[in-house]
């Protein structure tokens, strides 16, 4: 297979109708290649079912209420649209994009007036960490840019335009030597990795940042869940920098990465514990439940009164 995304075979479903692969274009004065208007989802495939479905096509089409523009599509129309594009396919295992997109009728910094374009291309594609990553743990380093405030940027919408700094943090860790980079929020306190959200144990109880201006991931609310039905302790607040100090266990969670052990946070090392391997052994069976196309979760936890010592 070709390392190009754009040279491959198969079907891309394409502003309501299946396209050959290499026929999905778009032209070079489109807006969103311009001012980053895009907004896109990342799915996983689990024999041959998407997991979350249903939420993931919800927080597309919201992602697009906060850049202020209407996907022409509903969300159960957006989901008719991934199973037949995953069927086209053949694929019983894999990763899927969904984007929409302003298009050519303006080019300016307003996008009004413009077209709206939807896409889902699905692919083949395992988890992006080996077996040993995930035995031993991420390396990770500590990033520079910060996740802005919602007084800057609309920090809950998947936005295209808002992953450059992501990008510039996660290519920097890599040219160092590291697996990937841990953002702070604007206040200083921890927020989240380049693509995924975070959890500590500190004192036996699972930990994560309240998500107040990045993405409240959709395995992030998996993984809360998953602890809530063991009855584990979980807090969703503020985390301090200095509290990865006082954290036995660290892991990220995502779409691509699932649930990844993190070995090391500069200074910090940490064991690939009993909580992220519990927690990834039970992810394995929640994906392929029959249900498992559902929205899951709330993220409004009930009190937990295990913690995770118990």
């Amino acid at each position: 297979m070709s390392l190009s995304m754009e040279d491959r075979d198969g079907f891309i479903w394409l502003d309501g109708k299946l396209v050959p692969w290499r026929d999905s274009r778009m032209h070079v004065l489109t807006h969103a290649l311009h001012y980053g208007s895009a907004v896109f989802e990342g799915e996983r495939i689990y024999d041959g079912k998407i997991f979350r479905l249903a939420a993931h096509s919800a927080r597309l089409i919201n992602s697009a209420h906060l850049l202020d523009y209407e996907i022409p599509w509903t969300r159960e129309q957006i989901e008719a649209a991934t199973r037949e594009v995953v069927k086209a396919n053949g694929l019983q295992a894999g990763y899927i994009r969904p984007i929409a997109w302003r298009g050519t009728e303006v080019l300016g910094v307003s996008g009004i007036g413009t077209s709206v374009h939807l896409a889902i291309a699905p692919w083949a594609q395992e988890g992006r960490l080996s077996v040993q990553a995930r035995d031993a743990g991420i390396n990770v380093t500590m990033a520079k840019y910060r996740r802005p405030s919602a007084d800057f940027a609309p920090g809950h919408a998947k936005v295209a335009g808002l992953y450059i700094i992501c990008g510039i943090e996660k290519d920097r860790a890599l040219k160092a030597g590291f697996d990937d980079a841990l953002m702070l929020d604007w206040k200083g306190d921890l927020a989240e990795s380049t693509g995924a959200n975070i959890f500590l144990v500190i004192d036996g109880t699972l930990v994560t940042p309240t998500a107040e201006n990045f993405l409240d991931g959709i395995t992030r609310r998996a993984v809360m869940g998953m602890a809530r039905k063991r009855g584990w302790a979980v807090e969703e607040r503020a985390v301090k920098l200095q509290e990865l100090a006082d954290a036995s266990e660290v892991f990220l969670c995502g779409t691509a990465a699932e649930i990844v052990p993190v070995g090391s946070v500069d200074d910090h090392h940490y064991q690939s514990g009993p909580c992220a391997r519990t927690l990834m052994t039970d992810f394995q069976k929640l994906v392929r439940q029959p249900d498992c196309e559902g929205f899951g979760e709330s993220t409004h936890l009930a009190p937990a009164s295990t913690s995770l010592a118990a």
